[in-house]
Parts: structure tokens; C-alpha cells; sequence
């Protein structure tokens, strides 16, 4: 260090090393005098006195503060706490706890404590800060001993519940337990685990691919028709179940046999008086309900489109009964204004459950709201009418006369499209649609059945049937293509296992025996 600076600084160590001698007297002298006792002198000191530090002088201005703003912040809450009642005040007391003298111990223990978690030295600067933790679990303050024990459900004094009990030693029944039971029994119903109900279901494709999948298509032009995938090629294995009324057998001949269009339900009715529903699963088929109609041996049963009515009619009435399945109520339906018919047999419902379609003597087929059960046209053909049915978009009527022509009408306007000759018959006796709104098939009572294309039957005075099936040799009165179209059976009433399977009718057209 340069001597100027030194000589410089010298004096300014001592003045502060060295505090006036009289002034310091003066102070002593005053405290004396405060204390009571005679003066003395000063001991003189055998060693200087260190050096204030600048540190200690802050410390001491940061301490008065922190006493300062303690004193203020006491004297507030004592001025704010004079207006609350003794209630208030006793109430903060067991929630807070004592909080007179230390405020800050009260907001530390509200945050809780805090964990410092150290990270690697590669994360960010922001990452290595302590970050608080979670607060502990905190201990239930008291315990219910009721909850742990397992509520009891009474089994036997409940006509439900007391169906579901395997043996008499379940009487009493956990919550747990019954709800275990129920599943049991639902699942048993529908004859497993429906597919809305699967939770392990997961989506294998994300919306993105699918978009991808969508502007594909649109790129490429070309026949989109692809092979199946559900019906293989060659032998089809068929095993044969239990019989679908096994659990309520009858020897009156059976008129209809349909399933269900959503639930594993099928329908079977007869001579007998009796409308029957069976749960399907296959190996028992348990009854669900019967339905009688006294004198009113049925000739045709039929769901309605959304599989909430049954409607059924009878040989010898006119009488069209409705079951309501929801609310379990049988509407008889005796008259419809309009409606001049002496007997109503057999009747056909759109696929969009809109109309229901009766046929009627001399040509006449009527039309009627599905909903309402009223009238809102007619139609004719020359010659009886032997069948009839919708296409899939229920837009249009197929009608097959006696005189082995078929008539196509319009719903809206109830006017005949389209009329040509079923090629070979002389005789119509059924007729069917396939749900893709391809094909059309029309059974004579030679036992030959024609597959048209639709198009070609609106649009041809003689159109020419894609094939003809001849594996029957009595009439064909029935027809019915499968929901995929794969599959057209054909049957007749007039001999014994007379049953014919269509399959493959995308390619080849496959014919084979299907014996019951």
C-alpha cells in the first residue's frame, strides 16, 4: 500500500478504535448515577477495546426491526380481538392453538413441512430449487366400528332376491356378495359379457389414422368390394344347440320363429295360443316369458323394428294384437277405420319401423302408420296377393301376385314403379330383400327361386335373374337373406327338412343341405 494512503487511513482507524475519553467518563458517570451508588473511577482496561464490525451493527438494525413490526403486528390483533366474543376467541384457540406469542409458528405448521429434493446437476437451475412436498396423511380423528363389519342383505323375505338363492343356507346375503350374484345372473342372461360392457376394450387405431384411412379412399377408384372375412370358404361347420323352447315344448305346430333385432332373444309361436320368449346362450335357453291370447291360434308373430312390440294376428280374425314389452301390456286392436278386411293374416314392418304393410283379398295391400295403427293408403295388383315385403331403406314395396308377377310400389306416393314377370313361375309364393339393398329373391311354388339385382328390377321390363336355385322340389314358402348377405335359406312347409342354404352369394353361389 502506497505511504500517502496509509498515513491517510491512520487516523480514521484510531478515532474509531479510540472513543473520546470524556465522553466515555460522561456515560459512566451516568450510569452510576442511575444505580444509586457513589462514583467511582474507571477501572483502567488492560487491553483496547475490538473493533465494531459492520455486520454486528446490521444484525442489531434487523433484530429492533423484526421486535418493532412483533410489537405492531401484537398490538393489532389485541385491538382487533377486543370486538370478538369469548365464543370466537375459544374456538380459534383449540383450532390454532396458542398464537400470543408466535404467529409465524402457526404459518409454518399450516404449509407444512417442506423436503428439499436434490436433482442431478444436468437439469435446469429452476428444476434443483427445494420444491415443497406433499403434506402427510393426516389420522382419522375417530373410527366407526360398524363400518368394518359387513351389512347383511335379507334374501328370503324379497321375492327377487329369493329367485337367486342356490340353497336354504343363504339366507343372508353380504352386500358384496349380492353383488357378485347379480352379476352372475346378468351375465348368465345375455349370455355373457355384453361388448358396452367391456372395460378392457380398448380403441386400436387413433382419430388421426382413421382420417388417414378416409383420404385413402377417396384417392383410389376401383371395386371396394372385398371377399368376407366371417364366412370361410369350403365346409361350414354347424353344430346343433339345444332347441330354443326346450324349456316350454308344445305339440301344436309351430307358425313363427324370429330373433330378437338387438338382445340374444328369440321369439316362438304357434297353433297353441302362446307368444314365448327364450334368453339364447346355447345350452339351456331359459324362459323368459309367455304371452296367451285366448281363442286366437297365431298364425304370424313378428318384433317390431326397434324390438319393443310384438304383434301377432290369428287364423280366423281380424284382430291384430300389439304386446308392449316395456310396460308388459297386451293391446287388442279390433278395428282400423278404413280397413275392410274380414280376417288380417299376414303383414309385413318396414326395416325403419314406420309402417306396417297388411295384405288383404282381391290384390289389396294396406298401408299403415306403425305408430298409430291407422290407415293411410291402399294398393292393387291383378290376381291375389301371395307376399310381400320392404327393401332395406323402406322406400319401396316388393309385391308377388298369384299370377307370378312381381310389383314394385313407392311408400311415399303409393305408386307402382316397376312390373315384370318372376322368369319361369307361374305361381309366387315368397319373396325377400337383402339388407344391403342388392338383391332381390322371389320363390315360386315349383320350388325355384330367382335372385334379381334390384337396380334391374326398377329399371327392366323383363329383367334376368344372377342365378336360380332348383335344390327344391316343392314350393318354396319361405326366404330370408342373412344380416350380411352371404346367406340366403330357403325352405318349404310342404315336405320335411326341406331346407336350402345359399351361401357365398358375392362369388360363387354355393348350394348346400342344411338337415334339422
Amino acid at each position: 500500500m502506497p505511504p500517502e494512503r496509509r498515513s491517510r487511513m491512520r487516523p480514521e482507524r484510531r478515532a474509531r478504535a479510540r472513543p473520546d475519553r470524556k465522553t466515555k467518563m460522561r456515560s459512566d458517570q451516568k450510569a452510576r448515577a442511575g444505580t444509586g451508588g457513589p462514583p467511582q473511577k474507571a477501572a483502567p482496561s488492560s487491553r483496547r477495546t475490538p473493533p465494531a464490525q459492520p455486520i454486528a451493527a446490521a444484525v442489531s438494525i434487523t433484530v429492533a426491526a423484526a421486535a418493532e413490526e412483533r410489537r405492531l403486528r401484537q398490538q393489532n390483533r389485541l385491538t382487533l380481538e377486543e370486538d370478538k366474543p369469548a365464543v370466537e376467541r375459544c374456538l380459534e384457540e383449540l383450532v390454532f392453538g396458542d398464537v400470543e406469542d408466535d404467529e409465524d409458528a402457526l404459518l409454518r405448521r399450516l404449509r407444512g413441512p417442506r423436503v428439499h429434493l436434490h436433482e442431478d446437476s444436468d437439469d435446469s437451475e429452476v428444476e434443483n430449487e427445494a420444491k415443497d412436498s406433499f403434506p402427510p396423511q393426516k389420522q382419522p380423528v375417530w373410527v366407526d366400528e360398524e363400518d368394518d363389519e359387513e351389512e347383511m342383505v335379507d334374501m328370503v323375505n324379497n321375492r327377487f332376491r329369493k329367485d337367486m338363492m342356490k340353497n336354504a343356507t343363504e339366507s343372508k346375503l353380504s352386500k358384496d356378495k349380492l353383488q357378485k350374484r347379480l352379476k352372475e345372473e346378468f351375465q348368465h342372461a345375455m349370455g355373457g359379457v355384453p361388448a358396452w360392457a367391456e372395460t378392457n376394450k380398448r380403441k386400436t387405431s387413433s382419430d388421426d389414422e382413421s382420417e388417414e384411412d378416409e383420404d385413402d379412399l377417396l384417392h383410389r377408384t376401383g371395386n371396394f368390394i372385398s371377399t368376407s372375412t366371417s364366412l370361410p370358404r369350403g365346409i361350414l361347420k354347424i353344430k346343433n344347440c339345444q332347441p330354443a323352447n326346450a324349456e316350454r315344448p308344445t305339440t301344436a305346430r309351430i307358425s313363427s320363429v324370429q330373433f330378437h333385432p338387438h338382445a340374444q332373444v328369440v321369439m316362438v309361436a304357434g297353433l297353441d295360443n302362446a307368444v314365448s320368449l327364450f334368453q339364447v346362450d346355447g345350452k339351456t335357453n331359459p324362459k323368459i316369458q309367455s304371452i296367451y291370447l285366448d281363442k286366437f291360434p297365431i298364425f304370424k308373430a313378428c318384433f317390431s323394428a326397434n324390438g319393443e312390440e310384438v304383434l301377432a294376428t290369428s287364423i280366423h280374425s281380424k284382430v291384430l294384437y300389439v304386446y308392449d314389452m316395456i310396460a308388459g301390456k297386451l293391446i287388442p286392436v279390433h278395428q282400423v277405420r278404413g280397413l275392410k278386411e274380414k280376417r288380417v293374416r299376414r303383414f309385413e314392418v318396414s326395416p325403419d319401423g314406420s309402417f306396417l304393410l297388411i295384405n288383404g283379398v282381391a290384390g289389396y295391400s294396406h298401408l299403415l302408420s306403425m305408430k298409430t295403427k291407422e290407415l293411410i293408403g291402399s294398393m292393387k295388383i291383378n290376381g291375389g296377393v301371395s307376399a310381400s315385403t320392404f327393401s332395406s331403406d323402406s322406400k319401396k314395396i316388393y309385391t308377388s301376385s298369384e299370377d307370378g308377377e312381381v310389383y314394385v310400389w313407392d311408400v311415399n306416393s303409393r305408386k307402382c314403379l316397376n312390373r315384370f314377370v318372376d322368369e319361369g313361375s307361374l305361381r309366387g309364393l315368397s319373396i325377400a330383400t337383402s339388407r344391403n339393398g342388392q338383391y332381390v329373391a322371389c320363390g315360386s311354388n315349383c320350388g325355384v327361386v330367382n335372385i334379381y339385382n334390384q337396380d334391374s328390377c326398377l329399371q327392366e321390363a323383363n329383367p334376368k335373374p344372377v342365378k336360380a336355385i332348383m335344390n327344391l322340389v316343392t314350393g318354396v314358402t319361405s326366404l330370408v337373406f342373412s344380416p350380411t348377405t352371404e346367406i340366403l335359406a330357403i325352405a318349404s312347409e310342404k315336405m320335411k327338412e326341406a331346407v336350402r342354404l345359399v351361401i357365398h352369394l358375392f362369388s360363387s353361389f354355393l348350394t348346400c343341405n342344411f338337415k334339422i
